[in-house]
């Protein structure tokens, strides 16, 4: 057993891996996680995983019993009846709430049984709607029902202080910091003093999904008992009665709200964070005195002992479950969750929490002990100072800084995490009150946040030097000590300053600019990719355009919905070939699917007079559509349905800009066509050649089998390929000149997982490599650098069309200006 793991043990053996549980940790792992070995999974609040013995009882028991829907009488539905039955009791028992005081509704999922409160509650322009800042968007989304009706909303920040009580015991009291009172204009009028009449809710987590607090659950009997201790100098605190909703969806999983000392009038739950599957699947366990409050108005089979269709009359059923549950319920997937508690149950509930607790406890230490070589901490831990009463769940989140001072994006930890085989989350996870809070992030940093354009699920990481989001690792019951330790360690390697790192951290060459004689460097190869991320085609000689090389990336393949088609998402792209006969004006297509090769007209005329516009990296672009037979063509290479569209009189380099106005001439000039970043993207054969020796040599130290396969130049997609000089030489360019064409340097190319893909014998495969080399050498401030990009000088004083060509064989003469 390694060092590392014993130390461990020694500290959390008592509560790590089930030592009392039928079945040890590495026993769950072997026998019902299969699928996970080389895994390491780290998002278990955003879904954990289902056991694959699990998933075989389900499976047994779909396929020896027969269920049928249960609005029937007949024995299948009788059966359906009993499993839902069994099923609302297992949910109660879950979080210890009796059947006398509480209703198990089954939802589509926890947001959906947060929709349910938030349409049906008695809301009047008395009432109010008062809910914690750590909360998820599905409850705040209550809100717009809340100010809909007239009613005021607020969010509170709860914090715990400790006193000595009389006995000389840590007595805890909270109190609230409340934010201003919301209300629309239009309730303003019928503003008053609150009532006795009126109801009001409160909203809180049992766990912040952001950063793991679990919340005192003692805040339900003050709210609800004596909403002063907590609402003091609200005019709501004494007024109406107070209803308090727990959002469990986070917290359930590792500790379940005991509703038997906490009787909350509304939990929410999702089976998939439980225990994985089935998803879209929830339940509101609900209060029956205060489910018998909520206001429903529409009604559907299953919910009504009789309606009237052409007169006005309907009569609802009495139950709680049969009034909510509007339809045919889910029932094949209630008819699962036993599988699913069963496991639970058999490790127990307080064994999981100490055991999903050790790993973060350990995690969380790891972390803050990081310091780079100048002394500097490496983490940032979220939430720590606020957990002194009630500890966190599962669940660590932060963001990392580099040796000076600098924040490191969430995209880049998760990027780099990817390639190491490590799956977490990062980003805001639906939480914006407890990201603002954390990050601290004002109204006037979130607002001009979102004038840069930055939304949910973006790479907008760092905006105005300040982090939008953080990086989240959560652990379920099945999460191990190897999980936490290879997720450390890639912390470590990848994030931390040692002494002699470079600033960056990696090899970029960015010193002193070469002056190379013209001989040394000469242009290798030159490619053009007509159709956007489709495979291009290699030639001796290409003119120029003002947009690069002439029809470079001047079509592009669209879906139904008009999402630009790329090999991120369809693979099956790459194998669509292209040329382009110049004399004829011919773009020929071909496909291993398509028996006949497609001539595409480039000098006439072709498309079908049809335009549109289309966003593409941040511009508008005016494009052309084609006739059906060139899309069922293209549908047909690719086996999705999609549309052809080209770039519109691509020959004047014209595209619309924000004004929708015409952009010609000199600023013109920099206009791409279809491509991501720049007209030209240019690599080193020496450059690859260096990365090969690096991929080949890294297969050797983990005892690979086999030679590793050469990666080719054209894996990178490159327009230009030139040979000569030292491996990255290219880093240092500021200019370049190719025979008699000026150039300028754009930077390095920001390499993604597109590179990983290999198309070899009609197959696409995908790896790791070669990004992941890459990024243990070739990373500066988040990106992982391989390639230069380029922009073409256009002279004004070019001879003839001879000057506009460039030719294999050409010098290529670095910085000459």
């Amino acid at each position: 057993m390694e060092a590392s793991k014993e130390a461990f043990l020694r500290e959390f053996g008592e509560h790590y891996g089930y030592p009392n549980g039928p079945k040890t940790i590495d026993e769950i792992r072997a026998t019902e996680f299969k699928r996970l070995d080389g895994l390491v999974y780290l998002d278990h609040a955003g879904a954990t995983m289902y056991s694959e013995l699990q998933m075989e009882a389900i499976f047994k028991d779909f396929t020896s019993n027969a269920y049928g829907n249960p609005h029937s009488q007949s024995d299948t539905s009788s059966a359906t009846s009993d499993i839902v039955r069994e099923a609302r009791q297992q949910v109660l028992d879950y979080c210890k709430a009796s059947p006398k005081d509480y209703s198990c509704i089954f939802t589509s999922g926890a947001t959906a049984a947060l929709k349910l409160v938030g349409e049906a509650f008695p809301w009047s322009c008395q009432s109010c709607f008062a809910y914690t800042m750590e909360n998820h968007n599905s409850v705040l989304g209550i809100r717009e029902y809340a100010l809909g009706q007239g009613a005021a909303a607020f969010a509170i920040d709860v914090e715990e202080t400790s006193h000595h009580g009389v006995s000389n015991g840590t007595v805890a009291s909270m109190k609230a910091l409340q934010h201003p009172i919301q209300r629309r204009s239009e309730a303003r009028s019928l503003e008053g003093e609150p009532t006795g009449d009126a109801y009001n809710l409160f909203a809180f987590p049992s766990e912040c999904n952001f950063s793991g607090l679990r919340f005192n659950l003692d805040l339900v009997k003050t709210i609800k008992e004596d909403p002063a201790r907590i609402l003091d100098g609200s005019p709501f605190c004494k007024s109406g009665r107070w209803m308090v909703l727990i959002d469990a969806a986070k917290g359930a999983a590792t500790e379940p709200p005991d509703l038997s000392q906490y009787p909350a009038d509304f939990v929410v739950m999702s089976f998939y964070k439980l225990f994985g599957y089935p998803t879209g699947l929830g339940v509101l366990i609900a209060r029956k005195d205060a489910s018998r409050l909520l206001k429903k108005t529409y009604f559907s089979g299953g919910t009504v002992t009789a309606s009237i269709a052409d007169i006005d009359f309907v009569r609802r059923r009495k139950g709680v479950e049969e009034l909510f549950e509007d339809g045919t319920i889910s029932f094949l997937s209630i008819a699962s969750i036993h599988h699913g508690f069963k496991i639970l149950n058999s490790l127990t509930e307080s064994a999981i929490s100490r055991h999903t607790a050790s790993l973060a406890t350990y995690v969380r230490k790891k972390l803050l002990a990081l310091r780079h070589e100048n002394g500097a901490s490496v983490c940032s831990l979220y939430g720590t100072s606020k957990a002194s009463f009630h500890g966190f769940g599962p669940t660590v989140t932060f963001n990392l800084k580099r040796s000076d001072g600098s924040w490191c994006g969430y995209r880049e930890v998760e990027k780099l995490a990817s390639l190491s085989g490590i799956q977490l989350r990062t980003g805001c996870f639906c939480n914006p009150g407890a990201c603002a809070k954390y990050l601290g992030l004002s109204h006037s940093d979130l607002l001009s946040n979102i004038e840069a354009g930055h939304v949910c699920w973006d790479d907008n990481d760092i905006i105005n030097g300040k982090p939008t989001g953080a990086v989240r690792v959560s652990f379920g019951y099945m999460s191990t000590f190897e999980d936490a330790k290879k997720f450390v360690d890639f912390l470590t390697s990848s994030f931390v300053a040692l002494p002699n790192w470079n600033e960056s951290g990696y090899q970029i060459n960015q010193g002193p600019e070469s002056r190379l004689p013209a001989a040394c460097l000469y242009l290798k190869s030159i490619t053009v990719y007509p159709i956007k991320s489709c495979a291009g085609f290699s030639v001796e000689s290409w003119p120029l355009s003002s947009t690069g090389l002439l029809h470079d990336r001047e079509w592009v393949l669209t879906s139904p919905s008009g999402e630009i088609l790329t090999q991120k998402k369809v693979p099956d792209m790459c194998f669509i070939s292209t040329f382009i006969d110049l004399n004829e004006g011919i773009l020929f297509v071909e496909s291993p699917r398509c028996q006949a090769r497609l001539p595409i007209n480039i000098l006439t005329d072709s498309c079908n007079g049809v335009r549109e516009e289309i966003k593409l990296n941040g511009q508008r672009y005016e494009v052309q559509c084609y006739d059906n037979e060139a899309n069922i063509w293209f549908s047909n290479a690719i086996g999705r349905p999609c549309t052809l569209l080209h770039c519109y009189s691509s020959n004047h380099n014209h595209c619309l800009n924000k004004s929708k106005s015409m952009c010609m001439g000199r600023d013109a000039q920099s206009i791409l066509n279809f491509s991501n970043e720049a007209q030209f993207l240019l690599i080193s054969e020496e450059s690859v050649s260096d990365l090969n020796r690096r991929v080949s040599t890294k297969d050797i130290q983990k005892g690979a089998r086999g030679a590793a396969g050469q990666i080719d130049p054209l894996r990178f997609r490159p327009n230009l390929v030139f040979s000569g000089g030292e491996p990255y030489v290219e880093d240092g360019w500021r200019n370049l000149k190719i025979g008699n064409k000026y150039f300028t340097s754009l930077g390095g190319c920001n390499r993604c997982q597109m590179i990983n893909i290999v198309h070899e014998a009609g197959q696409v495969q995908k790896s790791n490599e070669p990004l992941a080399t890459l990024a243990s050498y070739r990373r500066a401030k988040g990106k992982i650098l391989f390639g230069i990009l380029l922009k073409y000088e256009r002279s004004e004083f070019v001879g003839g069309d001879d000057d506009l060509w460039l030719r294999v064989g050409q010098d290529v003469q670095p910085n000459i200006l």
